[in-house]
């Protein structure tokens, strides 16, 4: 029996993509003169070096979209920022790609 079977993950989040999502956008949109491959593979890897650097922050309801939000704090927020800054830094300096 596999679990995908008998039970619904749909509503499993992980805030923390979300976070590194929005971020990843801000950023790269600033950063849209400089010379930075923003390719599938390149924008993945940031996004996957982003969130393997932060600590994941799960929600499976409503309610707890709404603690999320509360318990995310600006603390947290930066620590987003800074980690998809050096991502992208990382990835740019560094492609997996010639």
């Amino acid at each position: 029996m596999a679990i995908r079977d008998s039970y619904n993950f749909e509503n499993l989040v992980n805030e923390t993509e979300r976070l590194v999502l929005e971020q990843m956008e801000i950023q790269l949109e600033l950063d849209a003169s400089r010379d930075i491959c923003k390719c599938q593979d390149c924008v993945l890897d940031m996004t996957a070096l982003a969130l393997n650097s932060l600590k994941p922050h799960y929600r499976v309801s409503l309610i707890g979209t709404v603690y999320a939000h509360v318990a995310l704090d600006e603390k947290y927020a930066i620590e987003v920022k800074s980690a998809v800054s050096d991502a992208i830094k990382r990835i740019a300096s560094n492609p997996s790609h010639d």
